[in-house]
């Protein structure tokens, strides 16, 4: 951990080396003196939607501010040439301030990805559902400078997908702003019942 100045020596941030959730960890339980009224976590380089929001780092972040009982919010701009987070962010802002004033209780957590920036901008916003069709991975073998075989996998997050109408990878490659309300408790509620008969109190 070290801090972060700015040009006049003032302390402004702290710099944590570990995972983006560990950073919120340490942000409300070390760094501030109070917590949070809000947590944006982001911008990401490159969109977090469909399946991705399992894996992403951003959207982690996020979720441990949910875990909090903070209103949390993950921000992804899906990858341009070169990506404008300025542009990105003056579009983030009031988005967020209307979220947090107006459909936020204890502990909701959002997903917000952006389309490539335009000249025009996005088309508008569509608050959807998380797309769960699977994406077409990749997997690259390569050769090092010493001879040694590697592998570079990956997916184009907004390419490789099955699309479904309505949902965030859809709603992003049209060209809108996606925002999705998440939650972190995985359980199949369908199951729980017709599993019963697995329960014993030996084992």
């Amino acid at each position: 951990v070290r801090e972060i100045k700015d040009e006049r020596g003032d302390r402004y941030g702290w710099a944590v080396d570990g995972s983006p959730a560990d950073c919120v960890k340490l942000g409300i339980l070390e760094f501030c003196p109070r917590p949070p009224d809000l947590i944006v976590s982001g911008i990401n380089s490159g969109a977090n939607v469909g399946i991705n929001v399992i894996y992403s780092g951003t959207v982690a972040a996020a979720i441990e501010g949910a875990f909090f009982g903070i209103t949390s919010i993950a921000v992804s701009l899906a990858q341009g040439t070169p990506p404008d987070y300025a542009a990105a962010a003056a579009r983030a802002i009031p988005l967020i301030q209307q979220l947090r004033d107006r459909h936020s209780q204890a502990g909701t957590l959002w997903n917000i990805n952006f389309p490539d920036t335009t000249a025009a901008g996005p088309k508008g916003i569509r608050v959807c559902s998380m797309g769960v069709k699977r994406h077409t991975d990749t997997c690259e073998k390569r050769i090092d400078p010493r001879g040694r075989a590697y592998y570079w996998t990956g997916i184009d997050p907004l390419k490789n997908h099955e699309l479904e109408p309505g949902g965030d990878v859809h709603e992003l490659q049209s060209g809108y702003v996606t925002i999705t309300p998440l939650h972190f408790d995985l359980t199949e509620t369908r199951l729980l019942e017709s599993m019963k008969s697995f329960e014993r109190d030996t084992f």
